[in-house]
């Protein structure tokens, strides 16, 4: 076998990972050109062969808040801080669901993708942080939309107090992002051992909707079982992004540290477990 000559030089050399830690995050940013296929791919499949295609990221919260705001608002008639219901549920469900569809859809990054990481090296890190991405472009049509709405119910003359929180937004943004990317890879990582947890996860999400304030305001919940709802982080983002658009909310910067601690923990251990399964996976899923 000829071998190179001492003025050849690699450029790049994959060699197996060794420790839960050594992430080659500098290996996402070098195959960045994959990422943005990756975004562009995860985005327009979501509604291929639809007839409405993007049209869904404004038909789907729009339906769900009218949902929201004739059961819980008009027939169980729950309190809302003052706020018009419509666009109390309306921010409620828009911050929910980028994190929701941010969790379920990286969840599933082994198993969807087992037939891509079989074939060809590259970071599987840069799967989930794709989903991330293109769940971005849909929260974006989403909010744009929020704040027609917003504007609208602010020219009919609704209490509405848009404050200086609303610069925390992208900090909002970057919290709800990283809960669902870690969460998503954690359970990944989890599925391909455990593959009960599928079956799982759209029905724990559902469930944690109203584990945290988006059909009811934190006020509501007694002292006695608000420290349960406290322990999820969602909850200081939800309430956070609804005082800062909308002037009402139970917002701490405690609590908001919670979920930022939170949020840090659980990206980092979800990356190292999902850095550990990578080297195994194909020989269980």
């Amino acid at each position: 076998m000829n071998q190179p000559s001492s003025s050849e030089s690699w450029d790049l050399v994959i060699e197996p990972k060794r420790r839960w830690f050594e992430l080659h995050l500098r290996d996402l940013w070098r195959y960045r050109d994959l990422v943005r296929m990756f975004v562009w791919r995860d985005f327009t499949a979501q509604y291929k062969q639809t007839i409405l295609g993007p049209l869904w990221h404004i038909i789907q919260p729009l339906l769900t808040t009218i949902t929201f705001t004739i059961i819980f608002g008009r027939v169980a008639k729950l309190p809302t801080d003052g706020l018009p219901p419509f666009l109390f549920y309306m921010t409620g469900n828009v911050v929910w669901a980028y994190f929701a569809t941010c969790l379920t859809a990286t969840s599933n990054t082994f198993i969807g993708n087992a037939h891509i990481f079989g074939k060809v090296y590259f970071p599987r890190v840069a799967v989930p942080v794709s989903v991330v991405i293109s769940r971005l472009i849909g929260f974006a049509i989403q909010f744009s939309f929020y704040l027609a709405f917003l504007a609208w119910f602010a020219w009919r003359g609704a209490d509405i107090q848009i404050n200086r929180m609303v610069l925390l937004t992208p900090f909002l943004l970057v919290l709800m992002a990283g809960l669902g990317l870690g969460f998503g890879v954690l359970i990944s990582s989890l599925t391909t051992r455990y593959r009960d947890l599928q079956q799982l996860v759209g029905f724990g999400v559902q469930l944690a909707m109203y584990a945290t304030p988006v059909v009811y305001p934190l006020s509501l919940v007694g002292e006695n079982y608000r420290w349960i709802v406290l322990a999820n982080p969602m909850t200081p983002i939800v309430e956070t992004f609804r005082h800062a658009f909308l002037g009402a909310g139970t917002v701490s910067p405690w609590h908001l540290a919670y979920s930022t601690a939170f949020t840090v923990i659980l990206f980092i251990g979800g990356l190292a477990l999902f850095n550990r399964v990578e080297k195994t996976f194909m020989d269980t899923v």
